[in-house]
């Protein structure tokens, strides 16, 4: 069924809507969009000594904001009793709050499943213990649950004619890293509490989101900032497909999933493509080129910049066509459009990242 703008209205309009990691990436990008809708928008952000906020700075004026860390279950309940008094419809959450780097994931082990499963655990426990009564909670899953093909069930897997791999809500979960097997328990925690509690719990699982204020350690960001700043760009492993999908599409996917998804299930979404990681990077070359960002750059591919051991994904493609069933959702902007306005972005906002990166 398609959902028009104003189906979104209806719901959003001074709705209590809350974010959780809505200083992230994609939860800045969701923010912003769910103000544009209307909505009573609260964001939990992680309280640190300089209280600074990196990327929804320019809208707190818009929010309310909640500081608490979602691994500190009182803090946790004392946002969700604040939450609870706020309005007279039923709140919706957006749970992104989470360690989100694969890499990190390794160094940073304890953190990286403190963060992403028992945080999950403290936000839906949260919800039963106060008797939260909500429109709708939406997990943010990550691609990254899939892994590569697992033999032992290949069989249940898709293929095109080409033999390129398709994955949807079907598809067997066989994750590659710790970040991995945090999001995929987190992913079965929602479905867990939607079960035996009856929360309405639904996962948006996403696809490799990029876009203008993603960390720069990320392979979209790297080469950007890499390409606005050297004249060499120094990569890891660029043999592996990705299905690249542009943030602000990806909010809205969150947004679809959340207000129109069936309580209990899974919906995916992504560009529906892949590409090899060597030809996004000849792409945003292009495009960087094309708009004048650049000139000519020098490719040095360094193995020790590739993921550990044998974790690598290979594959990540993804058949949306279960959300877009349901809600008419699919991808706006083209591989070429997204990147234009990533590049733009990072181009004027050296300040935002230069501090960040690690090439």
């Amino acid at each position: 069924m398609k959902r028009t703008e104003a189906d979104i209205k209806k719901i959003l309009k001074n709705r209590t809507v809350l974010v959780t990691g809505a200083d992230g990436f994609v939860g800045s990008h969701l923010a912003e969009r769910l103000l544009e809708y209307g909505a009573d928008t609260h964001v939990l952000v992680r309280p640190t000594s300089s209280g600074m906020l990196h990327n929804i700075g320019h809208i707190q004026r818009k929010i309310t904001i909640h500081k608490a860390d979602i691994t500190d279950k009182e803090a946790v309940r004392q946002t969700f009793l604040e939450l609870k008094q706020q309005g007279t419809k039923k709140p919706i959450i957006f749970h992104l709050a989470a360690q989100a780097h694969v890499g990190e994931s390794w160094r940073r082990a304890y953190e990286t499943m403190n963060s992403n499963v028992q945080g999950t655990l403290n936000v839906l426990q949260t919800m039963v213990d106060i008797k939260l009564d909500a429109y709708k909670i939406s997990f943010a899953g990550s691609s990254e649950e899939y892994g590569n093909v697992n033999p032992e069930v290949k069989d249940q897997y898709r293929f095109d004619k080409g033999g390129g791999l398709i994955l949807d809500e079907r598809s067997p979960l066989y994750p590659q890293s710790i970040y991995a097997v945090s999001k995929m328990s987190g992913d079965f925690l929602f479905r867990n509490y939607f079960s035996a509690y009856n929360l309405p719990c639904v996962v948006a699982r996403k696809f490799n989101n990029y876009g203008p204020r993603q960390n720069p350690r990320f392979v979209t960001a790297t080469i950007i900032t890499q390409a606005l700043e050297n004249d060499t760009i120094r990569l890891g492993y660029v043999g592996s497909k990705r299905d690249f999908t542009f943030v602000k599409d990806g909010a809205m996917g969150h947004i679809h999933t959340a207000l129109f998804g069936r309580a209990g299930e899974v919906y995916c979404f992504g560009y529906g493509k892949t590409i090899k990681i060597l030809d996004w990077l000849h792409l945003i070359l292009k495009v960087g080129q094309e708009k004048g960002f650049w000139g000519e750059k020098k490719i040095v591919y360094d193995k020790e910049r590739g993921r550990l051991g044998k974790s690598e994904v290979e594959e990540l493609r993804v058949d949306y066509s279960k959300l877009n069933k349901f809600t008419g959702w699919e991808p706006s902007y083209t591989w070429e459009e997204g990147i234009a306005e990533t590049i733009a972005w990072y181009a004027g906002n050296r300040e935002r990242w230069i501090g960040r990166v690690d090439w």
